[in-house]
């Protein structure tokens, strides 16, 4: 099934564009936290972040580094920008084509993260060793698949 963003590529749904190429294309989020608010999408509808190509996925981040820095740039209001991508249902995807959020931000314009988990509660170095253990392995095992490959 095409998602929406699907649709925006293929012309069928109109977007305000600013940005695209052969892999990704950045166009105006028509429900924006703040004026400049742009996602940036791979032009192949993939669902998940894992699913998508490292090269396509690197392309994403550089081009939304590009309008982060544009956004500072012009003459909007934006003191700071928060570069965002949910992947999965869990953490609020609510399209399944991946997009990456560049939204200009600045004091006072109501936009917040829910801080209501207890941050004094912090873990145990040992904790965070055992974890950043378990990911270097998962890194370590993805090196190896890509070497088998390749």
């Amino acid at each position: 099934m095409k998602t929406i963003f699907a649709k925006i590529i293929q012309g069928k749904v109109p977007a305000s564009f600013v940005y695209q190429d052969e892999k990704v294309s950045a166009f105006m989020d028509i429900q924006p936290i703040n004026p400049g608010h742009v996602l940036v999408i791979p032009n192949q509808q993939v669902a998940s972040l894992s699913d998508l190509d490292e090269e396509t996925a690197t392309h994403m981040f550089r081009i939304g580094h590009r309008i982060a820095k544009a956004l500072r740039s012009s003459d909007l209001k934006c003191e700071g920008v928060n570069l965002f991508l949910a992947d999965g249902q869990a953490a609020k995807q609510d399209v399944f084509h991946v997009h990456l959020h560049v939204i200009p931000r600045f004091r006072g314009d109501g936009f917040g993260w829910d801080r209501s988990q207890n941050y004094s509660l912090l873990p145990k170095r040992a904790e965070l060793d055992q974890t950043a253990a378990a990911i270097k392995s998962a890194l370590a095992s993805l090196r190896e698949a890509q070497h088998s490959v390749g």
